[in-house]
C-alpha cells in the first residue's frame, strides 16, 4: 500500500469551510464550534445547507444534491483551505457518487477533517484522489465543542504537524508487536458498506487499520467483521488499531469478540487507542506510512501529517 498526497498545513487566518454532508446539524452545536475555530485565528464559513432538514427523510441534513453541491463548491472555492464536517451520523454514501471528482481533483490537495460517515469521503478521497485524509473530530462534534484534548490534538495536527509525529494512546496490546504500514481505516460499519462499491479499497494489505463504530450491538460488529474476512479486505493487514465502541454493549463482550476475530490474523493489535466516537479523540491521518508498537500503545508517523 503506497502513501498518499500530504496537503498543506493550515497557516493563520485561513479560511476554512463547513459542510454537512451526512445528518442533520444542530444549530448551537454549529455555533460553538465555529467558536472554537475562531479562537484558533482561522476563518470558518459555512456552507448554505449546512443546516438544511431533508423534508421527508429528517435523518438527512437537506437533500442528496444540495449536500454535493455545498461539499464541491466548498472544495472548489481557491480561498479555502480546509474542509471540516460539521457532523456523521448518514448519508455520506448517498451524495459521495455525485461529486465531479475531476473537478475536485483540480482544485489541488486541501485538508478533509471527520470521521464517523465521513469514513464514505476517507476511501474516496484515497482511492480517487490519493490524498491524505484526517480521520478527527468534527466542527459540530459534541466530543469536540467541550473536549480540550480533542481539540489540541487537531489543531496541533493543522497548524503544527511535526509536534505530534507520535500519538501515545494509552492503549493496551490485545496482540503484541510492532508493524508498519500506511493507515487506513474508518467506522467498521461503513466500511463493511462500502464494499462492492465504485470508490471503495480493494483491501488493506501493507496498512495499518484503523476500527472503531458506535451504537452497533455485538453481533452486528461480529458481522461486519466476518464480512471484511470474508471478502479477504484483511488479506495481508500489518497491523490493526481498535478505536471506541460507544453503546456497542458490554466492552468486555466486545473485546472478546475483537480478539476472536482479529487475534487469528497473526499481526499486532491495539485496543483503546482513543479515536472515534469517545472524549478527548485523537486525529488519525489516512494515508501517512507509521509504525505501530502495540505494546507500548504508541504510533509513530514517519512524517507529519500534513507538509
Amino acid at each position: 500500500m503506497r502513501e498518499l498526497v500530504r496537503p498543506p498545513r493550515l497557516a493563520p487566518g485561513a479560511r476554512v469551510a463547513v459542510v454537512a454532508p451526512s445528518g442533520p446539524v444542530p444549530e448551537e452545536r454549529l455555533q460553538n464550534g465555529l467558536d472554537v475555530l475562531r479562537g484558533w485565528d482561522l476563518d470558518p464559513v459555512v456552507a448554505p445547507h449546512v443546516l438544511d432538514r431533508h423534508g421527508e427523510f429528517p435523518y438527512l441534513a437537506g437533500t442528496d444534491a444540495d449536500r454535493a453541491a455545498d461539499f464541491q463548491d466548498a472544495w472548489c472555492d481557491p480561498s479555502v483551505a480546509a474542509v471540516l464536517c460539521a457532523r456523521g451520523g448518514y448519508g455520506a454514501q448517498r451524495m459521495v457518487d455525485l461529486l465531479d471528482w475531476e473537478a475536485l481533483r483540480a482544485a489541488g490537495p486541501k485538508v478533509l477533517v471527520g470521521f464517523s460517515d465521513v469514513t464514505a469521503l476517507h476511501e474516496a478521497f484515497a482511492t480517487r484522489l490519493g490524498l491524505v485524509t484526517l480521520h478527527g473530530p468534527m466542527a459540530a462534534g459534541v466530543d469536540f465543542i467541550k473536549n480540550a484534548r480533542a481539540q489540541e490534538h487537531l489543531k496541533a495536527t493543522l497548524f503544527a504537524p511535526e509536534t505530534v509525529r507520535t500519538i501515545a494512546s494509552g492503549g493496551a496490546a490485545l496482540v503484541p508487536g510492532r508493524a508498519r504500514g500506511v493507515l487506513l481505516g474508518g467506522c467498521l460499519s461503513l466500511l463493511a458498506a462500502e464494499l462492492g462499491t465504485p470508490h471503495a479499497r480493494a483491501g488493506a494489505q501493507g496498512g495499518l487499520l484503523c476500527l472503531e463504530d458506535v451504537g452497533e450491538e455485538t453481533y452486528r460488529l461480529d458481522r461486519c467483521l466476518t464480512q471484511l474476512l470474508r471478502a479477504g479486505v484483511l488479506d495481508g493487514v500489518r497491523g490493526v488499531l481498535l478505536g471506541s465502541w460507544e453503546r456497542c454493549g458490554p466492552y468486555d463482550r466486545v473485546r472478546a469478540l475483537l480478539a476472536e476475530r482479529l487475534g487469528g490474523l497473526g499481526v499486532p493489535v491495539v485496543e483503546e487507542f482513543g479515536f472515534g466516537h469517545c472524549e478527548g479523540a485523537l486525529t488519525i491521518p489516512f494515508g501517512v506510512a507509521g509504525e505501530l508498537d502495540a505494546d507500548a500503545g504508541t504510533l509513530t508517523l514517519d512524517a507529519p501529517a500534513l507538509r
